[in-house]
Protein backbone atom coordinates (compact mmCIF):
# COMPACT_ATOMS: atom_id res chain seq x y z
CA UNK A 1 0.00 0.00 0.00
CA UNK A 2 1.43 3.39 -1.01
CA UNK A 3 2.02 6.18 1.50
CA UNK A 4 -0.55 8.34 -0.26
CA UNK A 5 -3.20 5.61 -0.02
CA UNK A 6 -2.50 5.17 3.69
CA UNK A 7 -2.77 8.90 4.31
CA UNK A 8 -6.05 9.14 2.41
CA UNK A 9 -7.46 6.10 4.24
CA UNK A 10 -6.40 7.49 7.63
CA UNK A 11 -7.91 10.90 6.84
CA UNK A 12 -11.17 9.29 5.70
CA UNK A 13 -11.51 7.11 8.81
CA UNK A 14 -10.69 10.06 11.06
CA UNK A 15 -13.33 12.18 9.29
CA UNK A 16 -15.94 9.43 9.70
CA UNK A 17 -15.16 9.09 13.41
CA UNK A 18 -15.35 12.86 13.90
CA UNK A 19 -18.66 13.00 11.99
CA UNK A 20 -20.07 10.25 14.21
CA UNK A 21 -19.03 12.18 17.33
CA UNK A 22 -20.50 15.44 16.04
CA UNK A 23 -23.76 13.61 15.40
CA UNK A 24 -23.90 11.96 18.83
CA UNK A 25 -22.28 14.44 21.23
CA UNK A 26 -23.33 17.81 22.63
CA UNK A 27 -20.00 19.56 23.18
CA UNK A 28 -21.37 22.00 25.75
CA UNK A 29 -22.73 19.22 27.93
CA UNK A 30 -19.51 17.26 27.55
CA UNK A 31 -17.47 20.22 28.80
CA UNK A 32 -19.77 20.48 31.84
CA UNK A 33 -19.24 16.76 32.54
CA UNK A 34 -15.46 17.15 32.29
CA UNK A 35 -15.44 20.17 34.60
CA UNK A 36 -17.35 18.14 37.19
CA UNK A 37 -15.05 15.10 36.92
CA UNK A 38 -13.43 13.63 40.04
CA UNK A 39 -9.61 14.14 40.02
CA UNK A 40 -9.04 11.19 42.38
CA UNK A 41 -10.41 8.72 39.82
CA UNK A 42 -8.29 10.26 37.07
CA UNK A 43 -5.23 9.96 39.29
CA UNK A 44 -6.03 6.29 39.92
CA UNK A 45 -6.22 5.65 36.16
CA UNK A 46 -2.84 7.37 35.67
CA UNK A 47 -1.21 5.38 38.47
CA UNK A 48 -2.51 2.11 37.02
CA UNK A 49 -1.19 2.80 33.52
CA UNK A 50 2.17 4.29 34.50
CA UNK A 51 2.68 1.81 37.33
CA UNK A 52 2.44 -1.17 35.01
CA UNK A 53 5.29 0.08 32.79
CA UNK A 54 8.09 -1.54 34.87
CA UNK A 55 6.07 -4.78 35.00
CA UNK A 56 5.77 -4.82 31.21
CA UNK A 57 9.49 -4.08 30.95
CA UNK A 58 10.14 -7.15 33.13
CA UNK A 59 8.20 -9.29 30.64
CA UNK A 60 10.36 -7.89 27.83
CA UNK A 61 13.50 -8.73 29.86
CA UNK A 62 12.44 -12.38 30.16
CA UNK A 63 11.85 -12.73 26.42
CA UNK A 64 15.15 -11.03 25.59
CA UNK A 65 17.07 -13.35 27.91
CA UNK A 66 15.68 -16.40 26.08
CA UNK A 67 17.41 -15.10 22.94
CA UNK A 68 20.68 -14.45 24.76
CA UNK A 69 20.12 -10.70 24.96
CA UNK A 70 20.65 -9.43 28.50
CA UNK A 71 19.47 -5.98 29.54
CA UNK A 72 19.00 -4.14 32.81
CA UNK A 73 15.43 -3.58 33.98
CA UNK A 74 15.91 0.20 34.54
CA UNK A 75 16.94 0.70 30.92
CA UNK A 76 14.06 -1.45 29.65
CA UNK A 77 11.62 0.57 31.78
CA UNK A 78 13.12 3.77 30.39
CA UNK A 79 12.66 2.45 26.86
CA UNK A 80 9.02 1.58 27.61
CA UNK A 81 8.34 5.10 28.91
CA UNK A 82 9.99 6.63 25.84
CA UNK A 83 7.87 4.37 23.61
CA UNK A 84 4.73 5.90 25.16
CA UNK A 85 6.03 9.29 24.07
CA UNK A 86 6.72 8.00 20.55
CA UNK A 87 3.19 6.61 20.43
CA UNK A 88 1.81 10.16 20.69
CA UNK A 89 3.31 11.19 17.34
CA UNK A 90 3.39 7.85 15.52
CA UNK A 91 0.46 5.52 14.71
CA UNK A 92 -0.93 4.03 17.96
CA UNK A 93 1.00 1.21 19.67
CA UNK A 94 2.97 0.42 16.51
CA UNK A 95 4.90 3.67 16.86
CA UNK A 96 5.93 2.75 20.40
CA UNK A 97 7.01 -0.73 19.29
CA UNK A 98 9.12 0.76 16.50
CA UNK A 99 10.80 3.05 19.04
CA UNK A 100 11.76 0.09 21.27
CA UNK A 101 13.07 -1.90 18.31
CA UNK A 102 15.25 0.97 17.08
CA UNK A 103 16.67 1.75 20.53
CA UNK A 104 17.42 -1.86 21.44
CA UNK A 105 18.95 -2.51 18.00
CA UNK A 106 21.43 0.30 18.57
CA UNK A 107 22.56 -1.39 21.78
CA UNK A 108 22.73 -4.83 20.16
CA UNK A 109 24.02 -4.46 16.56
CA UNK A 110 23.29 -7.36 14.25
CA UNK A 111 20.28 -8.54 16.27
CA UNK A 112 17.59 -6.37 14.66
CA UNK A 113 15.55 -9.32 13.33
CA UNK A 114 15.61 -11.07 16.72
CA UNK A 115 14.75 -7.87 18.59
CA UNK A 116 11.89 -7.13 16.19
CA UNK A 117 10.57 -10.66 16.65
CA UNK A 118 10.74 -10.31 20.44
CA UNK A 119 8.86 -6.99 20.53
CA UNK A 120 6.17 -8.26 18.17
CA UNK A 121 5.90 -11.56 20.07
CA UNK A 122 5.41 -9.51 23.21
CA UNK A 123 2.68 -7.56 21.42
CA UNK A 124 1.15 -10.83 20.24
CA UNK A 125 1.11 -12.22 23.78
CA UNK A 126 -0.62 -9.03 24.89
CA UNK A 127 -3.21 -9.36 22.15
CA UNK A 128 -3.86 -13.02 22.91
CA UNK A 129 -4.20 -12.32 26.64
CA UNK A 130 -6.58 -9.50 25.80
CA UNK A 131 -8.71 -11.87 23.73
CA UNK A 132 -8.88 -14.26 26.68
CA UNK A 133 -10.00 -11.42 28.94
CA UNK A 134 -12.60 -10.44 26.35
CA UNK A 135 -13.98 -13.98 26.30
CA UNK A 136 -14.17 -13.99 30.10
CA UNK A 137 -15.84 -10.59 29.95
CA UNK A 138 -18.53 -11.83 27.60
CA UNK A 139 -19.26 -14.74 29.92
CA UNK A 140 -19.57 -12.31 32.82
CA UNK A 141 -21.84 -10.03 30.79
CA UNK A 142 -24.35 -12.73 29.78
CA UNK A 143 -27.69 -11.88 31.32
CA UNK A 144 -26.50 -8.46 32.46
CA UNK A 145 -25.65 -6.44 29.32
CA UNK A 146 -26.64 -6.69 25.66
CA UNK A 147 -23.31 -6.38 23.82
CA UNK A 148 -23.75 -9.24 21.37
CA UNK A 149 -22.90 -7.01 18.37
CA UNK A 150 -19.30 -6.77 19.59
CA UNK A 151 -18.86 -10.55 19.50
CA UNK A 152 -18.18 -10.27 15.76
CA UNK A 153 -15.34 -7.82 16.31
CA UNK A 154 -13.68 -10.13 18.81
CA UNK A 155 -14.27 -13.08 16.49
CA UNK A 156 -12.20 -11.42 13.76
CA UNK A 157 -9.32 -10.89 16.17
CA UNK A 158 -9.57 -14.47 17.44
CA UNK A 159 -9.41 -15.85 13.91
CA UNK A 160 -6.42 -13.67 13.02
CA UNK A 161 -4.61 -14.71 16.21
CA UNK A 162 -5.16 -18.41 15.55
CA UNK A 163 -3.82 -18.05 12.00
CA UNK A 164 -0.68 -16.27 13.23
CA UNK A 165 -0.09 -18.83 15.97
CA UNK A 166 -0.30 -21.61 13.37
CA UNK A 167 2.09 -19.87 10.97
CA UNK A 168 4.75 -19.09 13.55
CA UNK A 169 4.67 -22.12 15.83
CA UNK A 170 3.36 -25.11 13.84
CA UNK A 171 6.04 -27.12 12.04
CA UNK A 172 3.42 -28.17 9.49
CA UNK A 173 3.21 -24.53 8.37
CA UNK A 174 6.81 -24.51 7.17
CA UNK A 175 6.16 -26.10 3.75
CA UNK A 176 3.46 -23.50 3.10
CA UNK A 177 5.77 -20.65 4.05
CA UNK A 178 8.56 -22.14 1.93
CA UNK A 179 6.30 -21.90 -1.12
CA UNK A 180 5.79 -18.20 -0.46
CA UNK A 181 9.51 -17.45 -0.26
CA UNK A 182 10.10 -17.24 -4.07
CA UNK A 183 7.27 -14.69 -4.29
CA UNK A 184 9.00 -12.50 -1.72
CA UNK A 185 12.47 -12.71 -3.25
CA UNK A 186 11.85 -10.07 -5.97
CA UNK A 187 10.78 -7.66 -3.22
CA UNK A 188 14.11 -8.30 -1.43
CA UNK A 189 12.36 -8.93 1.89
CA UNK A 190 12.64 -12.72 1.98
CA UNK A 191 15.81 -12.80 4.12
CA UNK A 192 14.51 -10.22 6.60
CA UNK A 193 11.17 -12.01 6.96
CA UNK A 194 12.89 -15.38 7.34
CA UNK A 195 15.10 -14.00 10.12
CA UNK A 196 12.03 -12.52 11.79
CA UNK A 197 10.17 -15.82 11.50
CA UNK A 198 13.08 -17.74 13.01
CA UNK A 199 13.25 -15.24 15.85
CA UNK A 200 9.62 -15.89 16.80
CA UNK A 201 9.74 -19.63 16.07
CA UNK A 202 12.70 -19.89 18.45
CA UNK A 203 10.28 -19.62 21.37
CA UNK A 204 8.64 -22.88 20.37
CA UNK A 205 11.43 -24.46 22.36
CA UNK A 206 10.51 -22.46 25.47
CA UNK A 207 6.95 -23.59 26.28
CA UNK A 208 7.25 -22.88 30.01
CA UNK A 209 8.46 -19.35 29.34
CA UNK A 210 5.63 -18.71 26.88
CA UNK A 211 3.01 -20.14 29.24
CA UNK A 212 4.31 -18.21 32.24
CA UNK A 213 4.60 -14.98 30.26
CA UNK A 214 1.07 -15.43 28.93
CA UNK A 215 -0.39 -15.83 32.44
CA UNK A 216 1.64 -12.83 33.63
CA UNK A 217 0.45 -10.74 30.67
CA UNK A 218 -3.18 -11.68 31.27
CA UNK A 219 -2.90 -10.46 34.87
CA UNK A 220 -1.32 -7.20 33.70
CA UNK A 221 -4.05 -6.61 31.14
CA UNK A 222 -6.70 -7.29 33.77
CA UNK A 223 -5.21 -4.54 35.94
CA UNK A 224 -4.92 -2.09 33.01
CA UNK A 225 -8.62 -2.53 32.19
CA UNK A 226 -9.36 -0.94 35.56
CA UNK A 227 -7.85 2.31 34.24
CA UNK A 228 -10.79 2.55 31.81
CA UNK A 229 -13.22 1.88 34.66
CA UNK A 230 -11.56 4.65 36.73
CA UNK A 231 -11.77 7.11 33.80
CA UNK A 232 -15.48 6.38 33.46
CA UNK A 233 -16.07 6.69 37.22
CA UNK A 234 -14.39 10.12 37.10
CA UNK A 235 -17.22 11.47 34.92
CA UNK A 236 -19.99 9.85 36.93
CA UNK A 237 -20.63 6.67 34.93
CA UNK A 238 -21.91 4.37 37.66
CA UNK A 239 -21.14 0.95 36.20
CA UNK A 240 -19.21 -1.79 37.96
CA UNK A 241 -15.89 -3.16 36.64
CA UNK A 242 -17.67 -6.16 35.03
CA UNK A 243 -18.71 -4.33 31.83
CA UNK A 244 -15.19 -2.98 31.31
CA UNK A 245 -13.87 -6.52 31.05
CA UNK A 246 -16.03 -6.72 27.94
CA UNK A 247 -15.21 -3.24 26.66
CA UNK A 248 -11.55 -2.96 27.68
CA UNK A 249 -10.13 -5.92 25.77
CA UNK A 250 -11.96 -4.91 22.59
CA UNK A 251 -10.80 -1.33 23.00
CA UNK A 252 -7.14 -2.36 23.45
CA UNK A 253 -7.35 -4.60 20.37
CA UNK A 254 -8.94 -1.91 18.20
CA UNK A 255 -6.29 0.59 19.29
CA UNK A 256 -3.53 -1.79 18.18
CA UNK A 257 -4.53 -1.16 14.57
CA UNK A 258 -3.29 2.20 13.20
CA UNK A 259 -6.64 3.37 11.83
CA UNK A 260 -5.95 7.00 12.81
CA UNK A 261 -2.96 8.95 14.13
CA UNK A 262 -2.68 8.15 17.84
CA UNK A 263 -6.28 6.88 17.76
CA UNK A 264 -7.67 10.43 17.43
CA UNK A 265 -11.51 10.37 17.34
CA UNK A 266 -11.54 6.57 17.01
CA UNK A 267 -10.94 6.17 20.73
CA UNK A 268 -13.78 8.52 21.70
CA UNK A 269 -16.09 7.04 19.04
CA UNK A 270 -15.53 3.58 20.50
CA UNK A 271 -16.38 4.82 24.00
CA UNK A 272 -19.57 6.48 22.72
CA UNK A 273 -20.64 3.45 20.69
CA UNK A 274 -19.92 0.77 23.30
CA UNK A 275 -21.07 2.58 26.41
CA UNK A 276 -24.10 3.85 24.49
CA UNK A 277 -25.11 0.22 23.93
CA UNK A 278 -25.48 -0.19 27.71
CA UNK A 279 -27.42 3.03 28.23
CA UNK A 280 -24.67 5.58 28.96
CA UNK A 281 -25.42 9.06 27.51
CA UNK A 282 -23.12 10.00 24.62
CA UNK A 283 -21.80 13.12 26.40
CA UNK A 284 -20.63 11.10 29.42
CA UNK A 285 -19.17 8.36 27.23
CA UNK A 286 -17.26 10.91 25.14
CA UNK A 287 -15.96 12.57 28.31
CA UNK A 288 -14.73 9.20 29.61
CA UNK A 289 -12.92 8.55 26.33
CA UNK A 290 -11.36 12.01 26.41
CA UNK A 291 -10.19 11.51 30.00
CA UNK A 292 -8.60 8.21 29.03
CA UNK A 293 -6.80 10.11 26.27
CA UNK A 294 -5.53 12.52 28.95
CA UNK A 295 -4.29 9.51 30.93
CA UNK A 296 -2.38 8.27 27.88
CA UNK A 297 -0.87 11.73 27.33
CA UNK A 298 0.26 11.86 30.98
CA UNK A 299 1.85 8.43 30.47
CA UNK A 300 3.95 10.02 27.73
CA UNK A 301 5.31 12.79 29.98
CA UNK A 302 8.00 10.73 31.80
CA UNK A 303 9.38 9.59 28.44
CA UNK A 304 9.40 13.17 27.17
CA UNK A 305 11.32 14.27 30.28
CA UNK A 306 13.82 11.43 29.76
CA UNK A 307 14.39 12.41 26.12
CA UNK A 308 14.81 16.08 27.08
CA UNK A 309 17.28 15.21 29.83
CA UNK A 310 19.29 12.91 27.56
CA UNK A 311 19.24 15.54 24.82
CA UNK A 312 20.71 18.13 27.17
CA UNK A 313 23.38 15.64 28.26
CA UNK A 314 24.15 14.57 24.70
CA UNK A 315 22.05 11.40 24.54
CA UNK A 316 21.89 8.19 26.53
CA UNK A 317 25.41 6.93 27.29
CA UNK A 318 24.63 3.47 28.56
CA UNK A 319 27.29 0.97 27.49
CA UNK A 320 26.33 -1.64 24.95
CA UNK A 321 25.32 -4.88 26.64
CA UNK A 322 27.13 -8.02 25.57
CA UNK A 323 25.13 -11.09 24.55
CA UNK A 324 25.16 -14.19 26.65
Amino acid sequence: MSRRTRLVGTALLTALAVAYLVWKVDLGRTIDVLLDSEPAWVLLAILIMVGTAPLMALRWKWLLAAQGVHERLPWLTRSYLVSYTAGQVLPTSIGGDASRIVESSRRHPGRTADLTAIVLLERGLGGTATLLLGAVGFVLAVGHYDVSAYVWIEGVFVLGTLVLLFLFFARSARPLLARLQPLLRPLRVDRALRAFYEGVHHYRGHPRLLAGTFVYTTALQAVRVLAIWASAKAVGIDLGPRIYYVMGPLFFLVMLVPFTLNGIALREAFFVSFLGSVGVPADQAFAAGFLFFVVVVVMALPGAVILLYEGVRGGARSPRVEHG
